[in-house]
């Protein structure tokens, strides 16, 4: 166990086809605050993704980020996010993950696992308090709209800074189906379309319901994608600011440990 008195907190953060960890600096000291300490450490996601199979892989990457020198004291609290509803650490949803985890406890699941404290996460919620904290929403008044686009739709609602969780807009109905089976970025794969018919085709419309509805100041849009957005990006036209997310792939880890120093007590 590392001594070390640095301001860092491990953060993991659960896909559908890879978990990855990673060691963040939550606060400058020596390194950009919001930047991981080192490599991520990333296992492809067991399959089934059951909640016992998931947990014995998150224990795996803690203990190699707990072998490094750089890893914070085990007395911190890890954060976790996860590609589900999350109420008091209850996991209320599965739409890309195994539908055995609807009803887990997943605070108690984790914690059991790993003998320490957790703090759980949905996955996009995360994504939005790294990129309110350290990126692109960064001292943005008003309401921020951060969806991230993959296998399905995340969302994170931010209010002048502030989380407002479980802001679950991949799962409305729209155009008579579930949002993210019609504008995710797998929805465009299986209908091979190109980046302009995707944004003109599937996203205009999305994204313009979702500002009719909720009046965005700011649109970030993450996820793998985000990283083409030069080529999507400028087919929407939208009232509000529309800009690709900052932390991108790093976005789960980073928000989940940060999530798990705001709850962190001991500092």
């Amino acid at each position: 166990m590392s001594g070390n008195n640095t301001p860092t907190y491990i953060g993991v953060d659960i896909g559908g086809t890879g978990m990855k960890g990673g060691i963040v600096a939550i606060s400058a000291s020596g390194q950009q605050a919001g930047e991981l300490s080192g490599e991520r450490f990333r296992i492809p996601t067991p399959q089934p993704a059951t909640p016992q199979a998931v947990a014995r892989t998150v224990a795996e990457i803690i203990d190699e980020l707990d072998s490094r020198e750089m890893a914070p004291a085990r007395d911190r609290p890890v954060g976790i996010c996860l590609p589900s509803v999350i109420h008091h650490g209850l996991a209320l949803s599965a739409n890309n993950i195994d539908p055995s985890w609807i009803e887990t406890n997943a605070h108690e699941l984790f914690s059991d696992h790993l003998h320490r404290d957790v703090r759980v996460i949905n996955d996009a919620d995360a994504a939005g308090l790294a990129e309110a904290r350290f990126g692109a929403a960064r001292r943005v008044s008003g309401s921020v709209l951060v969806v991230t686009l993959g296998t399905g739709i995340g969302s994170a609602m931010i209010h002048n800074g502030v989380l407002v969780p479980n802001f679950e807009l991949g799962s409305l109905e729209f155009r008579g189906n579930m949002a993210e089976r019609d504008a995710s970025a797998s929805a465009r794969e299986r209908a091979e379309l190109s980046f302009q018919e995707y944004a003109e085709q599937r996203l205009q419309p999305y994204f313009s319901y979702l500002e009719r509805l909720f009046s965005p100041e700011l649109f970030v849009i993450g996820g793998g994608i985000s990283q083409r957005a030069e080529e999507f990006l400028p087919y929407v036209k939208l009232r509000a600011r529309t800009i690709p997310a900052q932390m991108v792939n790093n976005a789960g880890i980073i928000g989940a440990a940060l999530f798990a120093s705001i709850a962190d007590t001991s500092m």
